[in-house]
Order: structure tokens, then sequence, then C-alpha cells
């Protein structure tokens, strides 16, 4: 199936998922001792965190309500489709609901990969079958995706990275604890479960699975730790295309590349000898090893989409195993999940234009607009700031773009016809088709046309590497932007949201890419030091708070410091620019705009899942995403007549204001 990008997720900067609330009360309390609970009081009545997950919240209930949406939209694509798009999307949901058909259908689907696995006879035969399987994508032994060309932002380079192996982290393979241990033996009989599915007699099973776990050992070793991968600077390498086959002469790269349809000059490749490793390996090993291997990344990768079979000894594994789940998802939430993997961006366009109001786009473009302007008049007024890192992040800010709803820039949807008749076959097809599209995006200047984020899953981010502002289509919903709600509730969750997401473009990860989209830092020292002395007052406020549902716990402020900054940013943004909208604004109306930036972070959980959160989230929890940039604003405090120094208003001394 389509590897993940090298770079996506760490260039992206995309929006917090909600987080913690406690359980509210049978009395709510009063506003200026818990703004949250006494906003969400109805909301926390009525949404005990549920015992399969321990946590519920409003963020949260939008994203299933988005999921339920894609599902409607495949169904009435299945009963009455209209446009080859919806034909297609319908067929494939219609294929992936027949259970009964699936069965019957055994391995079939995947039957042609086998048999061209097993024609392999001698060295020279294994590289075109590798690129075969990348076509078709299922990435192995290592993987090749379009990103940003860190030279030319505004462009994509095809990108060699380490992949290939079937648990996710290299250490799995070299740690000697015993824990591991017990993972990689549980791992190894999964193997040998995949490899009888896909044609190796029981007897020979275990030998073949430890033959696969060499090799995959192999690939390990080479591989670089995954915190090593954080930078994305460190995986960023160019080198010609022409001459690879030279330097890897086994592995024939370069007739790879032709295969993948990309005709671009240059390459990254950051792991040499990583490349190295394996082009040695396809001279080393036999060819029924390397089968065995290819074999098993076919069967795995296919598992959850062929019979029964195949689907329970891989959620044995990987979902009882490796992520700790009682049940597999819903059979509808698991053709949904394969749809958005292979035809997302199909999906993608049709909920668009089934569930995105061209008013509500409107009012979003309106919004988001003034929060801009607001962020501009800040930066202008800016103290932190010298004058050279106050001109370049004023010609940022006029060449930030916004685009809202789905991306501007169509893609070609030709797909070979998939029908009703294998779930399996097709999702091959379409995988077939976006591996394509997304090598077609190499060698161009066509950044634009991507967004790291899909229209029908709800997001809003900042894209670092393109400076614009991404707003997708289900985003565009209760609670952030209900057309139902008034101008103020808009505001204040809408637009605080879009201050946030654009303060990423103007802070300490921001500074890294100028106006002009190119990588170096654009702050003095003086301006970083500033910065960087707000941010220490910000994590020492938040450290100082009780963590929701937890005796004895703080937040991490250190932890959660960015994304904190950035929300109190983004309520000082939508603040000024809701009073520059309506300077005359009654105080209905100005409640109404913290209300809704409260009502974003309606959570409760349990302290189990309180204690997962607390020790790995970068955001602070629900209670305090709500309150704690509220008490900093001083207007807040006077609008509800809160006493200095309580919960809910701090004293002057305390207050942090990010733009003076």
């Amino acid at each position: 199936m389509p590897a993940l990008r090298p770079l996506s997720g760490a260039l992206a900067l995309g929006l917090a998922a909600a987080l913690a609330s406690p359980a509210s009360a049978a009395k709510p309390p009063v506003a200026c001792a818990d703004f949250h609970g006494n906003t969400n009081a109805d909301w926390l009545a009525a949404n005990p965190p549920p015992a399969d997950t321990g946590m519920v919240s409003a963020m949260g209930q939008l994203a299933a309500r988005a999921r339920q949406q894609q599902i409607d939209l495949l169904e009435a694509a299945k009963r009455a489709p209209t446009g080859n798009v919806q034909t297609l999307l319908g067929d494939f949901w219609a294929s992936g609901m027949d259970e009964a058909g699936v069965e019957r259908d055994g391995s079939n689907p995947i039957a042609p990969l086998l048999e061209r696995i097993n024609a392999i006879r001698r060295d020279k035969d294994i590289p075109p079958a590798i690129a075969a399987l990348h076509q078709v994508g299922i990435p192995v032994v290592f993987n090749f995706s379009p990103d940003v060309d860190l030279n030319d932002l505004s462009r994509h380079i095809g990108y060699f990275s380490q992949g290939g192996l079937g648990l996710p982290d290299p250490a799995f393979y070299t740690r000697t604890d015993a824990d591991t241990r017990t993972v990689l033996a549980q791992y190894g009989k999964y193997v040998e479960q995949i490899l009888v599915l896909t044609g190796t007699p029981a007897g020979e099973a275990a030998a073949e699975a430890a033959q696969v776990i060499d090799l995959e050992t192999r690939i390990a070793r080479a591989s670089r730790p995954i915190v090593e991968l954080r930078d994305p600077r460190s995986n960023f390498a160019p080198v010609p295309a022409a001459g690879l086959d030279t330097q890897y002469r086994k592995l024939q790269l370069e007739d790879f590349i032709v295969a993948q349809q990309v005709g671009d000059a240059t390459v990254s490749m950051a792991n040499p000898a990583l490349f190295a490793t394996l082009d040695s390996l396809v001279d080393d090993l036999k060819p029924a090893q390397w089968k065995a291997y290819l074999r098993w990344r076919v069967g795995d990768a296919m598992a959850p989409y062929l019979s029964r079979a195949f689907r329970d000894a891989s959620f044995n594994f990987r979902g009882r195993v490796l992520e700790g789940r009682q049940a597999p998802p819903t059979r509808e939430q698991q053709v949904l999940d394969a749809i958005n993997l292979a035809a997302g961006p199909m999906l993608g366009r049709e909920y668009a234009q089934r569930y995105l109001d061209a008013g509500t786009e409107a009012r979003a473009e309106t919004v988001a607009a003034d929060i801009r302007d607001a962020l501009g008049a800040a930066l202008e007024r800016d103290p932190r700031l010298g004058a050279a890192a106050k001109a370049e992040a004023r010609a940022k800010l006029a060449a930030l773009e916004i685009e809202i709803g789905m991306p501007d820039r169509d893609i070609d949807y030709t797909v070979q016809p998939v029908g009703r008749g294998s779930f399996g076959g097709n999702m091959l097809i379409a995988s077939t088709w976006r591996h394509g599209s997304e090598m077609r995006r190499i060698g161009e200047a066509n950044a634009s046309r991507r967004w790291n984020v899909q229209p029908q899953t709800p997001a809003l981010a900042y894209d670092i590497t393109l400076n614009r502002l991404l707003v997708t289509a289900a985003m565009l919903q209760a609670p952030v932007m209900a057309a139902t709600r008034g101008e103020p509730a808009q505001y204040g969750a809408f637009g605080a949201l879009v201050g946030h997401e654009l303060t990423h473009g103007f802070d300490a990860r921001g500074r890294l890419v100028d106006a002009r989209l190119d990588v170096r830092d654009w702050w003095e020292a003086s301006d970083a030091n500033a910065w960087n002395a707000l941010a220490s007052r910000v994590a020492s406020q938040y450290a100082a708070l009780p963590y929701p549902a937890l005796e004895g716990v703080k937040v991490n402020g250190v932890q959660t410091r960015d994304e904190d900054l950035a929300d109190l940013s983004g309520v000082e943004l939508a603040w000024a620019a809701f009073e520059a909208r309506h300077p005359d604004a009654d105080k209905a109306a100005r409640q109404d705009f913290f209300k809704a930036w409260a009502g974003l972070w309606a959570q409760a959980m349990t302290p189990a899942a309180a204690t997962a959160m607390a020790s790995t989230s970068v955001h602070a929890p629900g209670q305090w995403r709500a309150n704690a940039p509220l008490a900093n604003l001083a207007d807040f405090g006077e609008l509800y007549g809160c006493r200095v120094g309580s919960v809910m208003r701090n004293k002057p001394d305390d207050r942090i204001q990010v733009w003076p």
C-alpha cells in the first residue's frame, strides 16, 4: 500500500486533536472558577468517557460525524451514482461490503503478484519484481515517494528512503530485551501464517519465516534509528538519477525509476549505505529467500482486504500485539479505511462537492482573512522582532495563501473500472492509480496541488513548505464552523484555530522558511532570544496546572509549550479580529465568542487515558486549552467580572501576552 512520505509529517503542521477534561459535577462550576466546565456542563454530563477508548471529545465527535458522512456518500454512490468517480467509489464500496464475496475470493486477488514472484529464477529477476510491487502500491525493500525539494519548495523530487520491514521500528530486530524478543517470536508466527496462506507448504513455513526475518534483520541493521529521521534536513540528500546503476549495479535503480514513470534528473538518497547493503543482498542471498520475503510482504500488505483467514492473522498480530486493540473495527470502518488509503483523493473530491456549503466556505474565507490581518498588525507592533525579521515577516504574510475546502488543482481520475466482483482486486486497481498519481508529482513545479490532509478529514493546518493555510471541507461544521451559529462563535472557534495555525508560520519553526520559500533561518539571535524567553514563561505557567483526572500530576509545560503558545496567540488574534469587525458588539455576542472557544475542547477521559495523554501529547489537556488562554486575556476577566488572581483571571504580573 502507499508508503508514508518522508517529510510530509515533519513539514506540515496540523491542527491539534481535542484533549482532556474532567467529567462535570452535578452542579456546573462557575465561569470564573472553570470556564471550560461551566460552558460544557451539559455536554460533559451527556458524554461520560467510554470504557473501550477511555475518552470522548467534541473534536472526536466531529471526526466521527465526518466518517459517517463518508459512509453515507458511499452508500448513495452504490445505489445511484452520478458520474464516473461516484461509479468507481460505489463499486469499490459495494465489493468491500460483500463479505461473502470477499470470502469466496480468497487469495485470488494477489495470485498474479504471487505468480510474478514465483517466476524469479536468478538475481537479475529480483529488481524488476521489486519495481512491479511498488507500481501497485506495495513498497518492498525500500520506500520511494514524492516530497518537497528542500532546494526548491515549489517542486517535488523522489525520495529513496528506508522501509521494507514488517515491524514498525528497525530496533525491533536488534534489541535483546525480553519484551522485544517476545514480540519478535509472535511476529515469526504471523509471518508463518501469511506464508502458508500465500502458498508455502505448512511443513516449510517455519524455515521460510526464519529466512524472511533474517532478510529484514539485515535491512534493519543498515537502517537509521527512527529518532534520526525526525529532522527533514537529515532526510534530504539530492543526487543525480543517472549513474545510480553504476553505484548500485544489482538493484537496477535507474530501471526502477523508469518503471515508476518518473523522468526527473534528481532524486534524494540520504542513506546510501543502506542501498549499498540492499545491493549486496540481491547478490549474496539466494533467490528462494527473496521469493519468500516478497510473497510475505504481498500477503501482509493485502491481508486486511482479503478473506477472513488473512484478516484474522493480520489483526491478531498487528491489532492485538502491536496496538493493544481487543477487537477489529467494524466492516464499514475497514472498507472506509481501505478506500481512503487507495482512493482518498477521489472520495475527498466527492465529499467536498456534497458537504461543503458555498456560504460556509465564503464565511470561512472572510474570517481567515480577518485573522491574517490581525496577525499582520500584531507583527508590526511586536517589540521582539528586529527590523530585518519584521520586514521578512511582512513579506511572508503578504505571500500567504489560504485554501479552503479541497485542493484548487484537480488530478487525473482516469482509472481502470473496478466493478463489484473483487474487493482485493479493486484495492490493487485503486492503489495502482494512487501510486501513479503520486509519481506524477515528481519533477514538476506542482507542489501546491498536494495537500497533506484530505478534504474528508477534519483538519486545519499550516503548510510550512508552501506558506499556506489548509482548511478541509470536513472541518467546516460544528463545533468549528457551524453555519447556524453567529459570527461571534465563528471567530471564537474557527478564527482562533486559524490564528493558532498561522502563528506557526512565524514562530520558532516558521522562522526556518522565508517569504520566498527558501529554507533558511530569517531570525537574528536577538529575535530568537526574545521568543525563547516568551516560550519559557508559557512553559512555566502551564507546568503549574493540574492534569485533569489525575491526582498529583501537572501538565508537562516543556512538552506542550509550542502548542500552548499557539493557543494563546490564536485567541488573541481572533479576539482582535472580532473586535475590529464588530466594535459595538454587545455583552452576549462577546460571551458567545469565548463560549465557542471553550466548546472546541469539551472532552472527558478516564485516569488511564489521561495518563497516556499526559506522557505523550504535545497539547495541554482540553480544560487548559480552553481556560489558560482566557485567563491571560484581560478582556475576558472584565467581561465575566472575575476576581483578579482567580483561576480565570491571572494577576497582571502573571499574565502572558503573545502580541503586546
